[in-house]
């Protein structure tokens, strides 16, 4: 297995400081000066609102915020009053990462479409950005080069637990009058399924697609429906199979779109482990077997920076939630291990075996004993 190229040092400072200070910002753009934080209690557990006056009427507007055991968002509400936004330092900073570290940024579309969503509150609402434009955040994450080849997209993906779009009692606006911020033409696509639902939106004039997920958590009945979202603005969401393991505790990162846009994404290691399980399963006739390839190349680099960087037991610890979900996540990730070339694989096995027996398992569990020659899959591709 090839080394990936490190990034410098001082970049990763420089990428972990626009992290914060951009989170910072979205904190003073969301919340107004006239309102306040409450803690609500929930069933059993706490949660960050915010209150302001209705213009008319008397009463408050209130808005979800976020857990209150999640201290990032605890430690901004405390120092609220304190934030103040640096938005020229930032774009200085998105700047440097971009044309000096050559991290990528996003097509101009995707971006400005992601930081509406940002500005709307759908991460606030912990929804997660997914697919290829969150696949771009994580060269800076992991402070290594990734397959450049793996970031060309025509589409931005969005996914949210339905259980949580539900709970939170609050909505980010119109989502077609959000769209259309960035680009009049944006319009509904119906679902096939149920033409009065639409989970798909699509740019007429540069044929941009935005989608809407939601992990599928019913009966095979559901497959293919879509799923009505009451967080999601009159969005519903296509419900797919695996997306709860690739969605459950995301991380926060900063897409390199003018002054930085805070969002969430999945941790790298479930990302890649995803990426093996949905490879797999994709058919095999034209642009899927494109999306499939790119979905092992995806894996792939990811997995390289990962191990470079010695993180094998967070990639083993998702490999391994992933093969004890069942027999159908285990022969996804078989079929799509058994496509790479014998370097990876057998390098792949023993770095993952290395994790694993970090995390107190063992490799014999999980087909990574060393295999003999004569036991390995053909090569593929």
């Amino acid at each position: 297995m090839a080394p990936t190229q490190r990034l410098d040092i001082s970049y990763q400072t420089l990428y972990s400081e626009l992290v914060q200070r951009s989170l910072d910002e979205s904190f003073t753009s969301e919340f107004s000066s006239n309102g306040r934080f409450v803690a609500v209690e929930v069933k059993n557990k706490k949660y960050w609102y915010f209150d302001t006056p209705k213009a008319e009427g008397g009463g408050q507007d209130r808005r979800y915020v976020g857990p209150v055991d999640d201290s990032e968002i605890t430690k901004r509400v405390e120092a609220f009053k304190d934030l103040k936004a640096d938005l020229k330092g930032r774009r200085r900073l998105v700047s440097t990462l971009v044309r000096e570290a050559h991290l990528p940024r996003p097509l101009a579309l995707a971006g400005q479409v992601v930081e509406q969503l940002a500005k709307a509150g759908f991460f606030r609402m912990r929804g997660v950005l997914v697919g290829t434009v969150a696949y771009q955040c994580y060269a800076a994450i992991l402070g290594r080069r990734l397959e450049a080849v793996a970031m060309q997209t025509g589409d931005a993906d969005f996914a949210q637990f339905h259980e949580i779009s539900v709970a939170i009692k609050d909505s980010i606006p119109p989502i077609l009058q959000v769209l259309q911020e960035v680009d009049p033409t944006f319009r509904e696509v119906p679902s096939q399924a149920d033409n009065r639902a639409s989970t798909q939106f699509v740019s007429k004039e540069t044929r941009f697609k935005v989608e809407f997920l939601t992990p599928n958590q019913w009966s095979d009945d559901q497959a293919g429906k879509p799923v009505p979202m009451p967080a999601l603005g009159g969005a519903a969401a296509f419900p797919l199979r695996f997306l709860d393991f690739l969605i459950h505790q995301p991380i926060r990162a900063v897409l390199l779109h003018g002054a930085g846009v805070p969002v969430l994404i999945p941790s790298p290691e479930r990302y890649a482990v995803h990426k093996l399980i949905v490879a797999s399963r994709r058919k095999t006739d034209g642009d899927v077997s494109a999306k499939s390839s790119k979905d092992r190349l995806q894996a792939k680099s990811i997995i390289e920076a990962m191990i470079a960087n010695r993180q094998q037991a967070d990639l083993a610890s998702a490999f391994v939630e992933a093969w004890d979900r069942g027999d159908h996540w285990k022969a996804a990730m078989r079929t799509s291990i058994a496509t790479y070339d014998d370097d990876f694989q057998s390098s792949l096995r023993i770095e993952l075996a290395k994790g694993v027996t970090e995390i107190g398992s063992d490799p014999e569990d999980y087909d990574l004993a060393q295999q003999s020659a004569d036991e390995k899959p053909a090569t593929r591709n």
